[in-house]
């Protein structure tokens, strides 16, 4: 079956069951303070896209754009369920989410992450994506716990998914 990445309600039971490992996750290695993960409320903001990946109805991975002003918008909760990982879900989500991006005619795209070895594959993601490492945005403030990154959804390398 194929993997297909959709606007999708953060209330859904299986998806609020995924943000709450997800947030288990980011409190068990992170500082309290340092955890900036949004709860399924929190996602359900107007003006929030919320985005999951399903294969066959199964949930696979989620994730948000949250607008930080006219021009930008912040990779919120991103998720890839355990047993999915490794098969390109992050990026069909991250994707979308650029698509969403550009949509929205938003000339950056921020986001912040982890700084402990856990966070590597996430980084690593991003990058390969042509995020940038930057400093603080919006309400951050220099945290070591926080790794800040940027980038031009016109030149993001993430390639669109077959289906939004």
């Amino acid at each position: 079956m194929a993997l297909t990445a959709e606007r999708d309600d953060p209330r859904r039971a299986d998806v609020v069951a995924l943000l709450t490992e997800h947030l288990a996750d980011m409190h068990a290695t992170s500082p309290a303070d340092s955890v900036h993960a949004l709860d399924p409320d929190g996602l359900v903001a107007r003006d929030v896209a919320f985005w999951t990946v399903r294969e066959g109805g199964a949930l696979l991975g989620c994730g948000a754009l949250a607008p930080l002003d006219p021009a930008a918008g912040e990779v919120k909760s991103m998720r890839t369920a355990g047993a999915a990982r490794g098969r390109g879900v992050a990026t069909l989500v991250l994707a979308a989410l650029l698509e969403e991006a550009r949509r929205r005619g938003y000339r950056s795209v921020l986001l912040e992450t982890g700084t402990d070895a856990y966070f590597a594959p996430a980084r690593r993601l991003y990058e390969r994506h042509g995020f940038q490492r930057c400093g603080p945005f919006g309400s951050y403030r220099e945290d070591p716990h926080s790794a800040y990154y940027v980038l031009d959804p016109d030149a993001g390398t993430a390639d669109p998914p077959s289906r939004f």
